[in-house]
């Protein structure tokens, strides 16, 4: 069985830390990955976590953003059912149901999560852990010594800004998640992957929503044509952005909040949620200290996320490169086996794929036009529209797919970056990410046959194009 402990200093448990193959601190999605991955192939494990396991994804991130997102297209579709046939109409948004829902979701699988846990015997230590070098933990002052390896995986933290602070009616993601009620007006602090997600669910919900955005443009980190497209997108929606403006200052007042920008700009609303990013949680758990190197507070590793010192490995949101749960996952996977004797492969950062989920999604692998212009010289690129497809004209969404391949019209080489926009295109991601980590061609992919009526027909055809063999769209 799975031991639930609160540290101690009895000579049972001083021997059981001593005898443990591996020392987990943190259980998060990179955490309980490799503790999982670890217990399967044979390893005894303890995991330290000072809050649920399961981390930010299942309790504060992922799990119930999208939770809210799917409650946000539920309203949509009462909204708009009548352009369907169907008499629906939206009577408003009760929030302690669609927060009902969501926890709903979340406890479920976070009752799984333990069951799970338990069934392989993993000791799990509740409390805050502190590494102290070597191959040890400390919590409450008891120390867990591993005989193989120490698994760094503290995860994040909701950022803000400097001199920004959080209370009241600015707030995170992490107040954005228990709210109940919605916002009538908001402003969003960052137009990346946090701020676009909840811009498209309170926009859904029916409150009036300004994006602040200081790089060029909303989802910076994608492809500058997928960020067109959700610019337009938003536009049609009613959500307002304003992109290449600086934010200057917030004051509270009894109505809500004065946003100032840099450009003289201001913003009334009731709230400023704060979503610019997420921070390594490295502070206080004695990684400096231990002489572990760092820059800029994560957690420097090389490709087999070995850190500097030997026997310590880490794993998530604290190594530098995308944040995301399902790298942390892969991370903590490709660790235990590694721990374990296999021989797993180093993972490629830029195979692993990206979903923003708000409404139109974003659904990208692989590089930008940008970057594989400079990686490979000359490149090809097609953009199929989706008003040629029919799912997706069933569902009344706009976008498109993007391909970009290596070389000219010639001489194609290997689909190099997939970027795909509107609705459900998250779900065409793992074809995807099978043409850019298998290095398929155009061809390759062109042959292959799809479904009709399906979104995956546009992936297909998006394909023929690129290979020169461009088809009129199904009726």
């Amino acid at each position: 069985m799975s031991e639930q402990r609160n540290g101690g200093d009895d000579e049972e448990e001083m021997t059981l830390s001593e005898t443990t193959d591996l020392v987990i601190l943190g259980g998060g999605s990179g955490g309980y990955a490799c503790a999982l991955r670890a217990a399967q192939l044979g390893l005894t494990v303890t995991m330290i976590e000072n809050d649920k396991v399961g981390g930010t994804c299942l309790h504060k991130g992922c799990i119930p953003t999208k939770a809210l997102l799917h409650a946000a297209e539920v309203a949509d579709s009462a909204r708009e059912g009548e352009s369907f046939g169907v008499k629906t109409s939206l009577e408003g948004i009760d929030m302690n149901g669609v927060n009902s829902y969501k926890d709903g979701v979340v406890a479920k699988l976070y009752k799984g999560l333990q069951g799970l846990v338990k069934s392989r015997k993993i000791t799990v230590v509740e409390g805050t852990g502190r590494f102290v070098g070597g191959k040890t933990v400390e919590v409450d002052g008891q120390r867990y010594t591993a005989s193989k390896a120490v698994v760094l995986a503290t995860g994040s933290y909701a950022r803000t800004l400097p001199g920004l602070e959080i209370g009241g009616k600015v707030i995170t993601s992490d107040q954005a998640l228990t709210m109940d009620y919605v916002p009538g007006r908001v402003v969003v602090l960052g137009g990346g992957v946090i701020g676009v997600e909840f811009a498209s669910v309170w926009r859904s919900f029916g409150a009036e929503v300004t994006i602040v955005e200081a790089l060029p443009r909303l989802a910076a980190l994608e492809d500058e044509w997928s960020s067109k497209q959700l610019e337009r997108a938003f536009r049609k929606r009613g959500i307002a952005f304003k992109t290449g403006v600086k934010f200057a200052s917030v004051e509270q007042n009894d109505s809500g909040v004065k946003v100032s920008l840099e450009n003289g700009d201001t913003i009334d609303a009731d709230l400023l949620l704060v979503a610019v990013g997420r921070g390594p949680r490295t502070s206080d758990v004695g990684y400096e200290e231990a002489g572990i190197t760092m820059d800029r507070g994560f957690v420097i590793t090389n490709e087999q996320l070995r850190t500097n010192l030997d026997g310590v490995y880490a794993v998530g949101d604290i190594v530098p490169g995308l944040q995301l749960a399902h790298r942390g996952f892969g991370q903590g996977i490709f660790v235990a086996e590694q721990l374990a004797g296999l021989d797993p492969t180093p993972i490629d950062e830029t195979g692993i794929p990206k979903v923003t989920y708000c409404n139109p999604e974003i659904a990208s692998v692989g590089l930008t036009e940008p970057q594989a212009k400079e990686k490979y010289g000359e490149v090809s690129t097609v953009v199929y529209d989706l008003a040629g497809n029919g799912k997706s004209q069933i569902l009344r969404t706009a976008g498109g797919i993007k391909l970009i391949c290596v070389g000219g019209k010639d001489d194609r080489g290997p689909v190099v970056g997939i970027h795909m926009v509107g609705a459900r295109v998250g779900e065409l991601v793992g074809e995807a990410q099978l043409v850019y980590n298998w290095e398929a061609h155009a061809d390759d992919v062109a042959k292959l046959i799809h479904a009709h009526p399906t979104q995956t027909e546009a992936f297909g055809e998006a394909h023929l194009a690129l290979a020169g063999k461009p088809l009129h769209a199904h009726g």
